[in-house]
């Protein structure tokens, strides 16, 4: 990843973070947190027990999904193969882990992956490959999709054509994934949802999550338009539910692009002020998809520039105050565990 892509993210200060501490509410109540990421990247190193000083937080994590973040990529072979490296490695994090020496926390349970869809048919191939590397692990895919005009809000990493979800060789990629009972997690912005929503209606039989709540934007042009956006992006959501097919990953606001600036204050949030923040967006997503269709995620490490993992769970579990059991049940733990096959 260019050095580019990696100023595109809040950087943790851990001196910072350390300011703010919070004791777990609820600390019996089971997560599966359906979105974390492991690299080792220049300047910044998220591996396994990176991730278990945050999952140790008082909190029951009682498993994790790992989602693609170009990690480990094979440095040889066809191009189209270099991200199975990236399942290889995770599949052997999360060997580590099940073998109990590293907690009861069953980190990497699920892996998801990225294939270039863009090649077609031959995706399957790739995806394949995926599953003999991931072993039982391997539950689908994400190809990022996220594109705006403005360059500065697109990650330099990923630079997709504006229309990629309608071409013919990306839904000739994503077709291949329903045959081999894959998933695939969207990350877009919020403009796109009804590109989301019209390859939902086409491959109805594909499980499709979308992550960060649909990626609101808040920055740049978007800056100053809150009720604006709030507008559309409600508007495209209501759209998006009637697609049985897709569920909603509720988290990922803690990137510079949604605009809230936790990173800007004097002193790390707490949970109450996460929970303010992120209530119009949380409790519209929840009304719109029911419980049973949304799941809590933390975005680890790229949301840890905002707000430390045990206040981030806290804030959840504010935000779910009002649910019954059985919706506090799917919201943290049930809904991952049914989409990603756990």
């Amino acid at each position: 990843m260019s050095s580019n892509a990696f100023a595109h993210y809040v950087p943790v200060r851990e001196d910072w973070l350390a300011r703010r501490s919070e004791p777990a509410l609820e600390p019996d109540l089971p997560i599966i947190d359906p979105h974390h990421h492991l690299w080792d990247r220049p300047d910044w190193r998220y591996l396994l027990p990176d991730l278990l000083a945050d999952t140790n937080q008082g909190h029951s994590i009682a498993g994790t999904v790992f989602v693609q973040c170009r990690a480990m990529h094979r440095a040889e072979g066809p191009e189209a193969m270099k991200p199975v490296g990236e399942t290889e490695f995770v599949n052997g994090v999360a060997a580590m882990s099940a073998s109990g020496g590293y907690g009861a926390t069953r980190v990497c349970e699920g892996i998801v992956g990225h294939v270039n869809l863009q090649i077609g048919a031959a995706a399957r191939e790739v995806l394949e490959a995926h599953l003999r590397a991931g072993g039982d692990r391997f539950r689908g895919i994400r190809h990022i999709t996220a594109w705006d005009p403005d360059p500065a809000i697109m990650n330099p990493a990923y630079t997709p054509p504006k229309d990629i979800l309608f071409r013919e060789d990306f839904r000739a990629g994503f077709a291949q994934l329903a045959p081999l009972g894959l998933s695939f997690d969207a990350w877009l912005y919020h403009p796109q949802i009804p590109d989301l929503t019209a390859l939902a209606r086409a491959f109805p039989e594909t499980p499709i999550v979308l992550d960060h709540v649909g990626g609101p934007l808040g920055i740049r042009g978007y800056a100053g338009q809150k009720e604006e956006v709030f507008r559309a992006w409600r508007a495209a959501m209501a759209e998006l539910a009637t697609c049985p097919n897709v569920c909603v990953k509720l988290g990922g606001l803690g990137m510079r692009i949604n605009g809230f600036g936790f990173e800007e204050a004097a002193e790390p949030p707490s949970s109450d002020t996460l929970a303010a923040a992120w209530k119009p967006w949380i409790d519209t997503t929840i009304a719109l998809f029911g419980a049973e269709r949304c799941m809590f995620e933390s975005n680890f490490p790229v949301d840890k520039g905002s707000y430390g993992y045990g206040v981030f769970w806290n804030a959840c579990k504010k935000l779910a105050a009002g649910a019954s059991a059985d919706e506090k049940e799917a919201l943290f733990s049930g809904t991952a565990r049914r989409f990603y096959r756990l």
